[in-house]
């Protein structure tokens, strides 16, 4: 009995683990350039003395969905979407590098060029400081340039290009914070083929059907994973009324 309470708790466990999983993407179904997480079920044996017909359930992250998301046209000048693979660096909250496919983009109160979460984006030579009365435009291959509102026809100013690199997606890994870093915690070099679609942003890749089929099918094998423990219940119960009448 007490061998298949351990299998069937694990295995209900981590199914409530894949929900809350399934459950992630689905709050972010509309959130910019998120890419959905993938996790697996693998099972581990239990090595004992007997016979090796029983085994652990581990939930394992298997990584992120890359492909890329729909790409939907805004017409907003600091809206951008990556064509194709990519990322976007930006500054983390701890200050180390971090990468996203949210082109949402605004200029902080100090003018610094930002993502609508608030992370700084990344220049090829340091963060891109905006000066104030311009229009910002921002060209396919990531080069910001203003035009000064004061003066018509303004003069054009470049101001710097943000950073956009590609680097293996084996070797990504996601933050808590959302962001993706490179395992290795050093930064990824610059990619001069990554080009950027302007006025465009890209939706998540989160696709919200099966993200529903898969909670559902979720839910029948926790409710299985249920019923073994209350026929692990109900087998000590008539054990004990043996034993209790011999």
């Amino acid at each position: 009995m007490d061998r298949l309470v351990y299998t069937a708790m694990t295995g209900a466990r981590h199914v409530l683990d894949q929900q809350a999983t399934v459950s992630n993407n689905l709050a972010n179904a509309t959130t910019t350039g998120f890419r959905a997480q993938l996790d697996a079920f693998r099972a581990v044996p239990v090595m004992s003395e007997g016979l090796p017909t029983r085994t652990f359930v581990v939930d394992t992250t298997a990584g992120a969905d890359m492909r890329a998301g729909p790409i939907q046209t805004t017409g907003r000048a600091l809206d951008v979407a990556l064509r194709g693979d990519g990322w976007i660096a930006v500054q983390s909250a701890d200050g180390s590098e971090a990468y996203t496919r949210n082109g949402s983009l605004k200029v902080s109160e100090n003018g610094l060029l930002q993502t609508s979460a608030g992370q700084t984006l990344q220049g090829e030579g340091g963060p891109i400081a905006v000066p104030p009365d311009t229009t910002v435009a921002i060209a396919s291959d990531g080069t910001v340039s203003t035009i000064s509102t004061e003066f018509k026809p303004g003069p054009s100013n470049v101001l710097g290009r943000i950073k956009l690199v590609n680097p293996d997606p084996k070797s990504l890994v996601r933050g808590d914070d959302g962001l993706f870093r490179l395992n290795s915690g050093t930064p990824a070099d610059n990619d001069p083929s990554v080009r950027l679609v302007d006025g465009a942003l890209e939706g998540s890749n989160v696709n919200a059907v099966d993200s529903m089929v898969n909670m559902i099918s979720l839910a029948r094998q926790f409710e299985m994973q249920m019923s073994l423990l209350k026929n692990a219940e109900n087998n000590a119960a008539k054990a004990t009324q043996i034993l209790a009448l011999s």
